[in-house]
């Protein structure tokens, strides 16, 4: 079975660093788990008006108010079919500040409704953010988001993008370093910067079946709409 990343990017794909076709090659069959940990040089957050949006963030896993340098990160990939039949990616990210530990957790799936990559951003599901990915001239691999819906119950809006927050990330490979590195970036068209990081981590791969992933790693909903 080809992975979501593999689906989505066609011949594309083959363009990436070996080492990034590596890192998003896998799918649920395969039974395997990417774990990275690292540093992240440096975390920061946007001006003091910016905080209610990263504070809101807390509540869901998604963002947060603090920032630093040489931030201890972690993380974990891991490939399951979730209950609505859909191969699903979870991205989960934890970073070790002094007094608190962070997250920025997300599940990706393929959407072949919107033909794209759509990703739940936190931990119940109610963020979707379609997502286009392009390959880098070093062979990275560029996530852009774009329209962003809310899911709750009856609830089903799209976030007007002026009050939405708009990320661009890149990951690649640095072979003189011998290991992988992140940028990230969150903005907005009216507020400016929100958010962003970025660091290096080194990688290893664990068995894990889907039936033993950590109950942290997994949504507390899993939403329909995508």
């Amino acid at each position: 079975m080809e992975s979501i990343y593999q689906q989505q990017l066609g011949p594309d794909f083959q363009k990436l660093h070996p080492r990034i076709q590596e890192r998003l090659a896998f799918a649920s069959e395969h039974q395997r788990a990417f774990i990275g940990e690292g540093t992240m040089e440096r975390v920061w957050h946007g001006p003091f008006y910016t905080q209610p949006f990263l504070r809101v963030g807390l509540m869901r896993n998604i963002m947060f108010p603090e920032a630093g340098q040489n931030i201890p990160f972690r993380i974990e990939n891991y490939a399951y079919v979730d209950p609505l039949g859909r191969e699903t990616v979870t991205w989960i990210r934890r970073f070790q500040f002094p007094k608190h530990t962070r997250c920025f957790d997300a599940t990706m799936i393929r959407s072949q409704q919107r033909n794209r990559i759509v990703d739940y951003l936190g931990t119940h599901q109610h963020l979707a953010v379609d997502i286009d990915l392009a390959v880098t001239e070093r062979g990275g691999l560029q996530l852009r988001s774009g329209e962003q819906r809310f899911y709750e119950g009856l609830l089903n809006f799209r976030f007007p993008m002026l009050f939405s927050g708009l990320a661009e990330v890149e990951e690649w490979y640095d072979d003189d370093a011998g290991c992988y590195r992140i940028q990230v970036e969150v903005s907005n068209k009216l507020f400016g910067k929100l958010f962003g990081y970025h660091g290096s981590f080194q990688p290893r791969w664990e068995t894990v079946a889907p039936t033993a992933i950590p109950e942290y790693a997994l949504p507390r909903r899993h939403e329909r709409r995508e």
